[in-house]
């Protein structure tokens, strides 16, 4: 016996991950970075549990690292590149990129609420 609350769940992530990728462009570092609406809740965790103890801008870097993506859905960082993001990268670039990623999927929740 299916759970079909579940089954639909999981269908409406599914759909939600693999759906088309919103972009910003970034003149600083001359690409345009490439990210979907949902991120799973593993990844979600990992950056929750970093801010959840202080650690928010190590939480900053995980959230580019997890929702950053090339054109072609890649991640466009891993996690080899984390000490190289905390130490070499402009932070005031590094920090309006996440926030720009993370207020565009804000607004992509909030006008998805209002059509409902």
């Amino acid at each position: 016996m299916t759970n079909k609350v579940l089954d639909k769940a999981t269908a409406h992530f599914r759909n939600q991950i693999s759906g088309e990728m919103n972009s910003i462009h970034v003149p600083e570092w001359d690409c345009k970075i490439f990210y979907k609406s949902s991120v799973s809740l593993r990844d979600e965790g990992k950056i929750l549990e970093l801010s959840q103890q202080g650690k928010t801008v190590e939480a900053l870097v995980e959230s580019l690292i997890v929702r950053a993506r090339n054109e072609d859905g890649t991640r466009m960082f891993s996690v080899a590149d984390k000490s190289t993001l905390l130490n070499e990268v402009d932070p005031k670039v590094l920090i309006r990129v996440v926030g720009d990623i993370n207020s565009t999927q804000e607004d992509l929740d909030t006008a998805t609420v209002e059509k409902n």
